[in-house]
């Protein structure tokens, strides 16, 4: 909700917001930046570089591993490559 209201100024509980078609809100949801405590969730669970991981606060690492746990334990190593491969260059593409 913080991240809505901190980029688009918008409240996604109130009736107002309930006309957003799922489309519009898929649009607003991948146009959502870096900055956001979303982007930064996604920045912090799609990160790669192992000096960086190593430098994690303590809620960053648990944010990390949480989500790595989660993944790891519902999907096939060939599927979990693949998801993380596109879960990167999706936010790529969004830090550009």
């Amino acid at each position: 909700m913080s991240s809505f209201l901190s980029q688009y100024g918008l409240r996604i509980r109130t009736k107002e917001f309930e006309s957003v078609s799922w489309d519009e809100f898929k649009s607003l949801l991948s146009g959502m930046g870096p900055e956001t405590p979303l982007g930064r969730m996604v920045a912090i669970r799609s990160e790669t570089d192992k000096d960086v991981i190593n430098n994690f606060n303590k809620d960053q690492k648990r944010i990390y591993d949480a989500w790595r746990n989660r993944k790891a334990e519902s999907m096939a190593p060939d599927t979990y490559d693949q998801e993380m491969k596109a879960l990167e260059q999706r936010f790529a593409q969004l830090c550009r």
